[in-house]
């Protein structure tokens, strides 16, 4: 289609194949993964829609302008070249962001105000006048990504992070972030055909999203804002009808999804972020020590946790990873456990061999993604009582970098 045009989704790295995957179910034209992006063609309204809907981007940009950039006098001149008229006007605000991967450029500072004054002179020599920087609220938000001499320049169509969903309110100590736990849950195969339960589950982060995956939600319908509200050619008309298209393909929900803590604190945010999401008619939080409860559901169960990994919380690690494999061996038959931790020492305690460990980060922390099957009966025994070593754990590591 001739309106159609390239659009860059950020995600982290290792969520690329997943983030294709979204944009081709959602009608994305031309996807190409590529290094913690994928790229794609649509229209505005598709612009619309990616923003709302994608539960593994952290940025949807507009590519406007290539150009080679070897010095500060080509990395201007290259910026002059663009006619800034068209997306900005001198009474408005913008904020340049900064991604560097090149020998003649190693300041992402340096770049960031040489791009802001080539695009303030343009203004100033054409108009008299001059747009400002608002680093908060800007009018605008432009992405400069250098790579060796290649120079992208990019609309960020977003605003903030898309991992900023706008249903937490509150948080706990060590929460996780939106867009990890919505990759976790679509890598451990969840799709809402069954019962889940997170036995740890802090500010509830994972329990909102496994929940939106369950119904089909638009992971940011809750967001208050995007970038793309305030440029020239804002559609509001065509934003509420993408709206309204994507809200009645919701599906009905008919299994539990269930959340303990044992820290009243963490229950009652829980409880107020999963309110904020509107999503408090599909989840049930309770306090409860994991440790003491025993399997509710009859059919298979699905689980995905954070337990703490000793970074923040002072706890036994030793002791309190072999009560996460005793309580999944001796309570938790019929289960598929999954759960994230960068305590890899403490992964030897749990006492059982994951069929699955997959490589992540969290923020900065290296971590592993591992899966436990707990099976019924004779299975359970066969599959369980091996205790693992860090030969076992190396055997089965597959590796995914985020």
């Amino acid at each position: 289609m001739e309106n159609n045009f390239k659009m860059i989704a950020k995600t982290f790295f290792g969520f690329e194949e997943i983030l294709a995957r979204e944009l081709q179910v959602l009608g994305a034209q031309e996807v190409e993964q590529g290094v913690r992006m994928v790229s794609f063609k649509g229209d505005k309204g598709f612009m619309y829609k990616a923003n709302l809907s994608l539960r593994t981007a952290l940025k949807v940009l507009k590519p406007i302008y290539y150009f080679r950039a070897f010095n500060e006098q080509s990395l201007y001149k290259g910026i002059q070249g663009i006619d800034w008229s068209k997306y900005l006007n001198a009474n408005q605000s913008f904020v340049v962001d900064v991604t560097l991967h090149s020998d003649s450029f190693n300041h992402s500072q340096f770049v960031g105000l040489k791009v802001k004054d080539a695009i303030v002179d343009q203004f100033r020599d054409r108009y008299g006048k001059r747009p400002s920087i608002d680093k908060d609220y800007p009018d605008l938000r432009i992405n400069i990504h250098i790579h060796d001499d290649q120079c992208s320049v990019a609309l960020d169509t977003s605003g903030n992070s898309l991992h900023q969903r706008g249903y937490k309110t509150a948080t706990n100590i060590a929460p996780i972030n939106e867009v990890l736990a919505a990759g976790m849950l679509l890598l451990s195969g969840w799709d809402g055909q069954g019962d889940f339960l997170d036995p740890m589950c802090g500010s509830g982060t994972i329990l909102a999203e496994a929940a939106m995956i369950a119904c089909n939600i638009p992971a940011n319908i809750n967001r208050k804002e995007f970038a793309f509200e305030k440029w020239s050619d804002w559609d509001n008309d065509l934003f509420d009808m993408i709206v309204d298209s994507l809200m009645k393909r919701t599906r009905e929900f008919h299994y539990t999804i269930k959340g303990y803590d044992k820290a009243p604190s963490a229950v009652m945010k829980a409880k107020d972020n999963i309110k904020n999401a509107n999503l408090d008619e599909y989840v049930t939080i309770r306090q409860e020590d994991f440790f003491t409860t025993e399997k509710e559901t009859r059919g298979p169960l699905h689980m995905v946790f954070n337990p703490p990994y000793g970074e923040r919380l002072d706890i036994d690690m030793e002791n309190f990873y072999q009560d996460i494999g005793d309580t999944l061996k001796q309570s938790y038959p019929g289960t598929h456990a999954w759960f994230i931790t960068a305590n890899l020492e403490a992964l030897k305690y749990v006492g059982l061999k994951p069929s699955r460990k997959i490589k992540l980060f969290n923020g900065k922390l290296e971590t592993r993604f591992v899966k436990y099957e707990m099976y019924e009966g004779s299975k359970r025994t066969k599959f369980q009582r091996n205790e693992e070593t860090e030969g076992d754990i190396e055997n089965n590591e597959q590796t995914t970098d985020i």
